[in-house]
């Protein structure tokens, strides 16, 4: 009897010790908090080595990519509960000229300044990693050493995307969005995508490429081309990267393809010999920014993936001829197998729900920070973030 009674007073104490479910949700950036600001778009969120959470996003005086865009960022110290005041976080002196593909496109004003594209990455060692654009035309680099108190004077690195223009002889770049990740070996791995600029708000067409540094970004080199621009991947862009566990890096790509899903495509490096890209069938596309972080706590190592659960109308999953693929339904999947299957999807935002990133802090709790709003749109009213754990995510 007193196995008996130790092994059922051990389950009784690990019931006990299981966690309760929770979500919570707060907008981090409303539209009318700041009269200067009127769309909130593009949001990243990334843990620090230090546990800080960092929330960032574009600022739009205007509702176009090519407006008048800031970058601002909020910190938490206390596993995302409680938020600093926003903070401009990019500024690069001296005269500025808008991209002259830009100048091609209606009601675009030349006095405007466009940031564009912030990436973040959290260092093992505590630093924190910057890049961003400027006019869809050039690049930055600069670091924080406090956790994103302060940061350091940005420094060009648009001369690291020459090398691609052998292949591709794009006019227009962006790195990310959304944050980034540093491997194992200490690699720092950002996806780019590039456009000539011909098409639709000169951001098309493109392809999906990454950059990165085995130095702690003082100097970045660029990869290969990891998804070209075909009949049948249509366009790749916005791209986020994870490292799975046999240390390969699987990057998760947005297009305009018509088979509706997510583009993945993995390199033993991070740069160099891309696979040939492959849908996913499981994750759905409505042409939209996604999220994509690892969950390691507990003695699990799992893979989240965030986006808008989407395709308006038609069968099977397929949209009706004409229909648009709506940003709404924002869910967050779950991978047990380094992202061969998502067994687990579960809705966070119901309503229209857009571009979302997604983060865990050190004590396991999951952050996706994510655009909402009352009517459908490219950008919510706000961006909000949720706070929710794995027993949330796992409850039917």
């Amino acid at each position: 009897m007193k196995p008996l009674l130790a092994s059922l007073t051990l389950c009784l104490a690990a019931l006990a010790s299981a966690a309760e479910p929770f979500l919570e949700k707060q907008n981090l950036f409303t539209v009318g908090d700041d009269p200067a600001y009127n769309i909130y778009h593009i949001p990243g969120i990334v843990v620090t080595a230090k546990g800080t959470v960092l929330a960032w996003c574009e600022a739009r005086k205007g509702g176009g990519d090519w407006s008048d865009i800031r970058i601002l960022l909020r910190r938490s110290t206390d596993d995302g509960k409680t938020w600093s005041a926003p903070q401009s976080i990019a500024d690069v002196p001296g005269p500025k000229q808008k991209n002259p593909f830009a100048l091609r496109l209606k009601n675009v004003d030349t006095t405007q300044v466009t940031y564009n594209n912030p990436v973040l990455i959290a260092d093992k060692d505590g630093t924190v990693h910057m890049l961003f654009c400027l006019e869809y035309e050039r690049a930055f680099y600069q670091r924080s050493t406090d956790d994103g108190l302060t940061w350091s004077k940005p420094v060009e690195i648009t001369a690291t995307f020459d090398t691609f223009k052998k292949h591709y002889d794009w006019k227009v770049l962006a790195t990310g969005p959304n944050h980034s990740i540093q491997l194992n070996n200490g690699r720092l791995v950002v996806p780019v995508w590039l456009s000539t600029g011909e098409g639709g708000n000169a951001h098309r067409p493109s392809v999906t490429a990454t950059i990165y540094s085995d130095d702690q970004g003082k100097s970045w080199h660029a990869g290969d081309i990891a998804v070209p621009c075909t009949d049948e991947w249509i366009n790749p862009n916005e791209t986020v990267a994870i490292q799975l566990n046999d240390g390969r890096v699987m990057l998760n790509v947005r297009s305009e393809s018509k088979a509706h899903r997510r583009l993945v495509v993995t390199s033993p490096d991070g740069a160099t010999n891309w696979s040939t890209p492959k849908f996913d069938e499981a994750l759905l596309e409505p042409i939209c920014m996604a999220g994509i972080v690892r969950y390691d706590h507990g003695g699990q190592s799992l893979i989240l993936f965030s986006n808008p659960h989407n395709l308006e109308g038609g069968r099977e999953g397929q949209p009706e001829p004409g229909k648009s693929r709506a940003r709404k339904n924002v869910s967050v999947k779950l991978s047990r197998d380094e992202g061969q299957t998502w067994p687990v999807s579960k809705v966070l935002e119901p309503g229209p729900s857009m571009y979302s990133d997604i983060a865990v802090t050190h004590a396991g709790t999951i952050l996706c920070f994510y655009g909402s709003s009352a009517r459908p749109g490219f950008a919510g009213s706000s961006l909000t973030l949720a706070r929710f754990n794995l027993e949330w995510l796992q409850e039917k």
